[in-house]
Parts: C-alpha cells; sequence; structure tokens
C-alpha cells in the first residue's frame, strides 16, 4: 500500500513541483499581508503558511487543498488582539479553537460539507474570482493600497474595493504594467493548443515564466530605464534573517496565564466556527475544480485544521483554514498531489532561511497577472451561460450567491444563497409532491413522494376544488411519509366529505404514516 502511494506521488512529480513554485510564490506575499492586515507581527502569517503546507498537506485528505491564513479571519483575529491587548494571549485562543475543531471533527460534523447546494458553490466560486480580478488590476497596475486585499472577501466593504479599482486607473506605474502586461500575454500563450505542443511547455508552468519574466525585465529595466522599472512596495518584501538566532526570535509562544479570561473562550469558539465553515466551503469547492473529480472526507479535514491551529497557535501562528485562492491556483498551475501544497511550505520554509533577499526581487504585478488569470478561470462567462441554460433553480441561487457574496461577505453570502437554493426545493417540492386529476365527476389525489407539513396549504386548495356529488380517490402509494399535519387535514375532508355529497376512497395511506 505504502509503495502503491508512493508511486503516484513519484509519477505526479512532475505536475506537483511546479504547481508548489506557483502557489508559494502566490502564497508569499498573502501571508505577509494577511498578518499585517490582522495587526499581528508579520512572521506570524508565514508561520501559518509554513503549518498549512508542511504538516496539514499530509493530514487532510484533500489532494489539492491548501491551507493558511484567511483574509476571512482579520478582523475577528484584529479585534481579539485589541480585545485581549496581547497578542500571546490570543495565541491561546488559537490553541483552543484547534482543539474545538478536532472534537467537531470527531463528531463527525463535517456532514454540514453535504448540504451546501451546487450552484451556491458554483456560485461562491465565481464570486471570489470577480473579487481577485476586482483586488488584483490595482496590484497589477502598481496601485498597492491594501496589503491584504489580494484575497479578503469578508473584511473589506464592497464600496472600498471599488473604489480601489477605480483610483488604480489614475495611478498607473509603468513598470509595473508593463511587467503584468507581459505576464498576462505570456500565461495566455502559454495555454494556447499550438504552443502546448511543445515539451518544454509541457514540463514548465506558465506562471514560473511569468515571474521570470518579472524578476529578468526589471534587472534590465534598473541597469537601462530606471524610470521604467519596479522598486520600493512594488516588490515582494520580507522580513530578513541574518542567523538561526534571529529567526528563533522570531518565533511567538502562547501566554497560557490568559486561560483564566473568560474572553478567551469566546474567541476560540468564533475562530474554531468561522474557520471550521471556511473550510468545508473551500473543501466542497476544490472537490468541483479537481479535475480528477476526488472528493475528500470533511471530517478528516477538521481533524487535520483542528490540529494545524494547535501547532500554528504553540508557535506563535495565525489561525489557519483551508483557503480556496490559493487551492484555485494550485489546480490551475497542474498540482495533482498533496506534494504541491507540501511543496509550497517547504519553499516558505527555505526562502525564510536561504532565499529572502532573491525573493525581495519579484514584482508583485506578476503575482497579480497570476490572480487575474485564476480570476477568470473561475468567473468565465461560459459558465453564467451553462447555469441560465439549466434552469433558473440553479441560476437564481447561483447569481444570488455572487451579489450578496460581493456586497456582504463570504459566509453572509453563502447563508443567502443557500436559502434562495432552498426556497427553490421547497417551490418545486410543494407543486410536485401532490397532483389533482379530473375525470368529469371523479377526481383522483396523489402523494407523489414524501408529503410534509410543507404541502398542507396546497393540499387543502385542492380540497376546495372537488365539486358536490363526485367522487374522490386520495392515493398514496407512492408516498413514504406523510407528515402528521397532512394526516389530519385527509381526515377532516373526509369528515365533512359527506355534507357535499362526496364520496372518498383512501389507497395506502396507512402505509406511508
Amino acid at each position: 500500500m505504502i509503495h502503491k502511494h508512493l508511486d503516484f506521488y513519484l509519477k505526479n512529480l512532475k505536475h506537483d513541483v511546479p504547481a508548489g513554485i506557483v502557489v508559494f510564490l502566490v502564497a508569499l506575499p498573502l501571508c505577509l499581508g494577511i498578518a499585517l492586515a490582522s495587526g499581528a507581527p508579520l512572521f506570524s502569517g508565514l508561520i501559518a503558511g509554513l503549518v498549512g503546507g508542511i504538516f496539514i498537506a499530509w493530514a487532510s485528505g484533500s489532494q489539492l487543498s491548501v491551507s493558511g491564513p484567511a483574509a476571512g479571519l482579520t478582523v475577528i483575529v484584529l479585534n481579539a488582539i485589541e480585545q485581549l491587548g496581547s497578542y500571546q494571549g490570543f495565541l491561546v485562543s488559537v490553541v483552543l479553537a484547534g482543539i474545538l475543531q478536532l472534537v467537531l471533527g470527531f463528531f463527525r460534523a463535517g456532514i454540514i460539507a453535504a448540504f451546501f447546494p451546487a450552484a451556491v458553490i458554483k456560485g461562491m466560486l465565481a464570486a471570489i474570482g470577480l473579487i481577485l480580478i476586482i483586488k488584483q488590476f490595482p496590484h497589477a497596475v502598481g496601485y498597492h493600497v491594501s496589503f491584504e486585499g489580494d484575497e479578503s472577501y469578508m473584511q473589506e466593504s464592497a464600496s472600498t474595493s471599488f473604489m480601489e479599482l477605480l483610483s488604480s486607473f489614475g495611478a498607473f506605474s509603468l513598470g509595473s504594467t508593463v511587467v503584468s502586461v507581459g505576464a498576462l500575454l505570456i500565461l495566455l500563450l502559454w495555454e494556447t493548443a499550438w504552443l502546448k505542443r511543445l515539451a518544454l511547455v509541457e514540463m514548465v508552468p506558465g506562471p514560473l515564466i511569468a515571474v521570470a519574466w518579472g524578476i529578468i525585465y526589471n534587472a534590465l529595466a534598473l541597469k537601462l530605464a530606471p524610470d521604467w522599472a519596479v522598486t520600493g512596495q512594488h516588490l515582494v518584501h520580507l522580513p530578513v534573517t541574518h542567523n538561526t538566532e534571529e529567526f528563533i526570535d522570531l518565533f511567538i509562544l502562547p501566554d497560557f496565564t490568559f486561560l483564566t479570561n473568560p474572553q478567551i473562550y469566546v474567541i476560540a469558539v468564533t475562530l474554531a466556527i468561522i474557520a471550521s465553515l471556511e473550510t468545508l466551503l473551500s473543501l466542497e469547492a476544490v472537490d468541483k475544480l479537481d479535475p480528477l473529480k476526488r472528493t475528500a472526507p470533511p471530517n478528516r479535514e477538521l481533524k487535520a485544521q483542528g490540529m494545524g491551529n494547535m501547532i500554528s497557535g504553540l508557535i506563535g501562528g495565525l489561525p489557519v483554514t483551508a483557503v480556496i485562492v490559493r487551492s484555485s491556483a494550485n489546480i490551475n498551475a497542474g498540482g495533482r498531489t498533496r506534494v504541491s501544497s507540501f511543496i509550497h511550505g517547504l519553499l516558505l520554509l527555505l526562502s525564510i532561511l536561504f532565499f529572502v533577499e532573491f525573493l525581495n526581487l519579484i514584482p508583485l504585478a506578476c503575482l497579480a497577472a497570476i490572480l487575474l488569470q485564476t480570476g477568470y478561470k473561475l468567473a468565465k462567462p461560459a459558465l453564467f451561460l451553462q447555469l441560465y441554460r439549466q434552469s433558473w433553480s440553479q441560476f437564481v441561487p447561483f447569481v444570488v450567491t455572487i451579489i450578496a457574496i460581493l456586497i456582504t461577505d463570504l459566509l453572509m453570502g453563502i447563508i443567502i444563497g443557500i436559502i434562495i437554493g432552498l426556497v427553490f426545493v421547497i417551490v418545486a417540492n410543494y407543486h410536485a409532491s401532490i397532483t389533482l386529476k379530473q375525470n368529469e365527476n371523479s377526481y383522483t389525489i396523489s402523494f407523489n413522494k414524501d408529503v410534509s407539513f410543507l404541502n398542507k396549504a396546497l393540499l387543502r386548495k385542492l380540497f376546495f376544488q372537488i365539486e358536490e356529488n363526485s367522487s374522490v380517490i386520495i392515493d398514496a402509494s407512492k408516498a413514504q411519509f406523510i407528515d402528521h399535519d397532512i394526516i389530519e387535514t385527509v381526515e377532516d375532508f373526509i369528515k365533512r366529505a359527506p355534507d357535499d355529497n362526496i364520496s372518498v376512497v383512501v389507497r395506502d395511506f396507512k402505509n406511508a404514516v
């Protein structure tokens, strides 16, 4: 069995290594930006990324999901640190949240993932794609205002995001714009059929070439045309450590004296619930995107995330979740197994130790171009047409979910989408569960499937359509379950039927009760 798994991973190394490098390049600024937005030490975001890649990648049951610090938790983290007045105290909440997630996994709470409708998950992915496009365009043209905005869909309002987008049109940086346009052209060309026939293109993913283009262009521009170069905040910026002692000092231990503070437990429960929901949503979305259509076990994922948060909290990291943007980038770059996520974590570690100065040469516009392409793939116009052609019951929840996420946040948008989806299910069930056929003075009321209290109003309406001096057959042979409210409604009709000279015959009614 071990040999079989090893062969599977080795066989896919040619896909996973390049994908892992791409995910690492995308994750790098996100880890830093999310830490900055959370009011936490910058290194705490990198620690969370390390834990997500090196540990959770192997503990998780998903082959393609990538875990790390989530922009969706920034407001909760920021408020919690301010409330407690101590980052070390907050780390205790992260550890406790991990324990709670572990418990949820053992109690099989992951089953909730099965109740997310497919149209809502597709709507979430499309919304995240649009958010990536809206938020990455300013980075692509060199307008860097919101560091955490790369994948944030919970703490920033829609108006703020659109204002940044509009402002970026008047703040073009020549260097960043040339880099992002060149990178996008490379990414588009790399996917054309005639170029894919080349062995080199098959082996090396476009995003890596896009990053290489950015570094080479900028090196030449600095020497030949400084006005067209990318400098300062337009480049990746990592904290530099000069020796092992400085590196170890970056890790922060939790202060367990805060266990006596009741606020710790409230924060822990909040983190556990929000992080678990984000993880399960991301897991469902990754399963939809997986080219091999594998299904990851949600309960195992909750356990993996729980252990990950315990480790992250114990060594000074931010809370972690499965994150859809980095997972999408992984799939987009050709990742096949969990090895790609592990490589991204390993590279985060190696980069902090040895390659910080080299990585600080990468223009942010390169990464923006990669995420712009990812965003387009998630929100392709063809997807909207596909859902529209299927049915209104699919298209409306899909569109409502997108709009709700764009104007509120991820979780609220999903909840609204699920509610709308349920409305369509209820309406469809309402009309399909009970039907009435008439043949002159003879009527047949059929219970076609499970009949609940939701169908009581419809049943009463059908009873009122039955005229005097007629006969009625109430056929329950196709129903496996009939709600008590329906039973009472039928019994009431049978009692008053003689007053209108209506004869009633009931078939297989008791078998479904």
